[in-house]
């Protein structure tokens, strides 16, 4: 256990950087899903054939590959971001095709005849959506959202790919200089159970909190 002893400040740093990485990636995929969502239920037919043409070709990617693929390709056309963006990027695009899907079927549960009173007072489709459907959808998915948040701070690991100093990344160095792989995976293991178990815990009563009493 003294290799873990001794890397004490390693392991925290490699965990403000997977917090942060999976804060900014989940923000981000939140604000995509939305739209993402409100395309899927549009009912403009380009717009709905945009929402499931993004969800069918990202989810059906591994996001490593996406990762590889903006990194390594994308600066040949110009485009460069520093690793922390472009992994927080790609991760939040990911994310985003589930969360979108998520909120979809949080919508769906929403009743039909809400929907239509809005619109019987006169609210336009965006306003219908924004004021009387989401807020109640979102209450109703928190906990597939925060399965999502969970799936996220565990795929952040891939950014270790693009040498992102996150938790995976860290314990691949010290393994390299210290030779101890199965002590410092075992302290890396830890480590994303000590960001994983008090999240679900967290999710737990935020749904408690918001459930919608049917």
């Amino acid at each position: 256990m003294e290799v873990l002893l001794n890397n004490l400040d390693s392991f925290g740093s490699g965990l403000r950087l997977t917090v942060a990485l999976a804060l900014t990636s989940f923000s981000g995929a939140l604000a995509i899903g939305l739209v993402i969502a409100a395309f899927r239920v549009s009912p403009v037919p380009p717009l709905r054939a945009a929402g499931a043409f993004y969800v069918e070709t990202i989810r059906n990617i591994p996001p490593l590959v996406l990762l590889l693929v903006f990194y390594f390709g994308f600066p040949d056309i110009g485009i460069v971001y520093s690793e922390f963006v472009s992994a927080a990027l790609i991760l939040a695009i990911y994310t985003a095709a589930f969360v979108g899907e998520a909120i979809r079927a949080g919508i769906n549960t929403v009743s039909r005849g809400q929907a239509e009173a809005a619109r019987a007072i006169g609210l336009t489709f965006t306003q219908t959506l924004g004021l009387v459907v989401m807020p109640q959808a979102l209450r109703s998915v928190v906990p597939p959202l925060g399965n999502l948040f969970i799936a996220l701070v565990k795929n952040t690991s891939l950014a270790s790919v693009i040498s992102v100093a996150e938790l995976t990344f860290i314990s691949k160095r010290l393994i390299t200089s210290t030779a101890q792989g199965l002590l410092v995976f075992l302290g890396t293991a830890i480590a994303y159970l000590i960001l994983t178990l008090p999240a679900g815990w967290v999710i737990g009563r935020i749904e408690q909190k918001v459930s919608i009493r049917r």
